[in-house]
């Protein structure tokens, strides 16, 4: 047992351990809350010197994290930078940095590359290092090892080092940080440990597992898992409109058999930072053994296509009105990728506007969560503010999208108002008066 592993199990049991957490997003900055809740100091690393500059002030940029929650951080030690030639300073340094893809749907590992080459130029005996983002199995020992290892300092002796996969489940106050068991597997046992003991400090349980690729390869099949089932529900929900059958009705109906079953939902297309995209990562490791995960493939393509499905449904419902879609006012309701949270990660109501625009149609939004249009990615050009959701506003769209379905829509206004609603999310369910204006799709 060496020395640098006794000294750092002992400061993370007497909560003395200063935990660095690198990325400040929808992952890192609830993890850093979470910690400095339970009495460990927090040095938060992130390149936007903006989030700095708000966390700093004790402001917060992410709904689900008050304001006042960044003040009591601050007050009992919490501190955020943008000066990576500090991570000599935490003892534990937690990588919380995207995974997105390629316009390959390659992964793109570029994010966690530079973190671990940041943290390289800084390591010093006695420290842990955990990656957290979401990435194929075998990335922390073929790409971070190797990484933290040209600082001429051994693993397992001198550093230790860890995969523990994030689980966030933004807008469901149910499931924080704390109550979410923590999957941790570590490079060797020592790194295992200390990991261990670090999240078990926070969290409700902590689930060993043998090997860092273990714990990679959980958080792939949670997600995957998700996907696919996600996929045939959304096949079905195309199968079952052709045949006239409700496919909401037919799951509700599904989900009342005790065992065998779990309702999935269908929907305009697949949003947040982990379904969309995990699962490509594993397809991707998979040709590089040779392999081809065509089950996991179809998923994607079923998935991806969603949107442009929908688009179909609104063009014929317009079509059923006499109205082209060209010059067609339409508004999206919700461009966040889930409801009630202000997360606009892979949403698919951006892949929606662009396919509407480039027919032609005079498109609008409302996002109670989302005032204006973050830049995107994949979507620069798409620069808008959002309406406010007036019964003089509905009235004058031609089409009023349901992309989101946000609690605090009042629906019942909602349709009272419009011309027409084609509703992606069932979320009019519960309407009684004009339903003659409302297409599910």
């Amino acid at each position: 047992m060496s020395t640098s592993f006794s000294a750092l199990l002992s400061r993370i049991q007497s909560r003395q351990a200063v935990v660095g957490i690198i990325g400040l997003g929808y992952v890192g900055l609830p993890l850093a809350r979470a910690f400095s809740q339970n009495g460990f100091r927090v040095l938060g690393f992130d390149v936007d010197p903006a989030k700095v500059r708000k966390l700093t002030d004790g402001q917060s940029y992410i709904q689900q994290i008050p304001a006042r929650d960044i003040q009591r951080m601050r007050d009992s030690g919490f501190e955020a930078t943008d000066r990576f030639d500090r991570l000599n300073e935490p003892d534990a340094i937690l990588i919380c940095v995207p995974t997105p893809l390629t316009e390959a749907r390659e992964p793109d590992l570029s994010f966690v590359v530079n973190s671990a080459q940041a943290v390289s130029a800084q390591l010093r005996a006695g420290q842990l290092v955990v990656l957290e983002s979401t990435t194929y199995p075998t990335t922390t020992r073929k790409v971070i090892l190797p990484i933290l290892e040209a600082s001429s300092l051994d693993a397992g002796k001198d550093f230790f080092l860890a995969f523990s996969p994030e689980r966030e489940d933004p807008g469901n106050a149910t499931h924080s940080v704390s109550t979410i068991p923590k999957v941790v597997g570590g490079l060797d046992a020592q790194s295992t440990e200390l990991a261990a003991n670090l999240y078990g400090s926070v969290v409700t349980s902590v689930v060993r597992v043998s090997t860092p690729e273990v714990a990679e390869a959980t958080k792939i099949l949670e997600n995957t898992y998700r996907a696919i089932n996600i996929a045939l529900v959304n096949e079905l929900k195309v199968l079952y409109d052709r045949m006239g059958i409700d496919v909401w009705e037919v799951i509700d109906a599904a989900k009342t058999k005790p065992f065998g079953f779990q309702a999935f939902y269908p929907g305009p297309g697949l949003g947040g930072h982990c379904i969309p995209i995990d699962p490509f990562y594993l397809t991707w490791v998979a040709r590089q053994h040779g392999l081809s995960t065509r089950f996991i493939e179809l998923a994607g393509e079923v998935n991806t296509s969603m949107p442009a499905y929908v688009v179909s449904k609104v063009a014929d419902a317009l079509n059923d009105r006499a109205k082209p879609v060209k010059g067609s006012k339409v508004a999206i309701l919700g461009m966040a990728y889930k409801k009630d949270v202000d997360d606009p990660r892979e949403s698919p109501g951006f892949e929606l506007m662009e396919l509407l625009m480039n027919k032609g149609a005079n498109v609008s939004y409302n996002d109670p969560h989302i005032p204006v249009l973050p830049r995107m990615r994949h979507y620069p050009g798409l620069k808008m503010s959002s309406e406010a959701l007036t019964p003089e506003f509905l009235a004058s769209r031609d089409c009023v999208l349901i992309a989101t379905d946000h609690t605090s829509y009042d629906w019942s206004m909602i349709v009272r108002h419009a011309r027409l609603i084609v509703d992606t999310r069932n979320a009019t369910k519960n309407v009684t008066e004009g339903r003659e204006r409302i297409v599910r799709a």
